[in-house]
């Protein structure tokens, strides 16, 4: 105690500070060392859980599943050889999916190029058949005429809507009639 005194004593006559510590006999330490206390705090003990006693067929138990077998572990390596297998087999259908795929994306540009270009000629050449210098070269330099009342005869088809003339069409008009149409 006597040198906390002369300590406090030799702070103020040296032109140091005075404070009410200083005064009642309490010296300022100065640095980072803290003297430790006398005592240790108690730990909390409900924070540690305490392990269970386990019977020793359960920890037999426990010990055997940790056991592996050379049976064992061959099924292991053929079950992931196998996966392994698996997925490499699917990343291949995959990647041919995706090429097929972009296949059919090139064909069916193609295929619509191909039919603007189709249409774009198609158009060009109904735009340029003219009918009227058709009628005028049938009529001036083939000789040809318009049909006459008397040259058109009207005929009952029931075949169909096409006809492929092989001989001359009969007088009645009709060339082929079914058993039905007889009676």
């Amino acid at each position: 105690m006597a040198a906390r005194k002369s300590y406090a004593s030799d702070r103020r006559q040296s032109g140091g500070y005075s404070s009410a510590r200083s005064k009642a006999g309490q010296a300022y330490m100065y640095g980072n060392v803290v003297a430790k206390p006398e005592y240790e705090p108690k730990k909390n003990r409900s924070s540690v859980k305490r392990r269970k006693k386990v019977s020793r067929q359960v920890q037999k138990n426990r010990n055997r599943a940790l056991h592996m077998n050379a049976a064992y572990v061959v099924f292991l390596a053929i079950a992931a050889t196998i996966v392994l297998l698996l997925c490499v087999n699917y990343v291949r259908l995959q990647s041919e999916v995706t090429k097929h795929s972009k296949n059919v994306t090139a064909l069916q540009e193609e295929l619509a190029d191909l039919k603007e270009e189709n249409t774009t000629k198609y158009n060009a050449v109904v735009d340029s058949v003219n009918l009227d210098v058709i009628r005028e070269k049938a009529i001036n330099q083939l000789g040809m005429t318009y049909a006459t009342p008397d040259q058109i005869m009207e005929y009952d088809n029931p075949a169909s809507d096409y006809v492929k003339q092989y001989e001359n069409i009969p007088e009645n008009g009709v060339l082929a009639q079914s058993d039905k149409n007889k009676k």
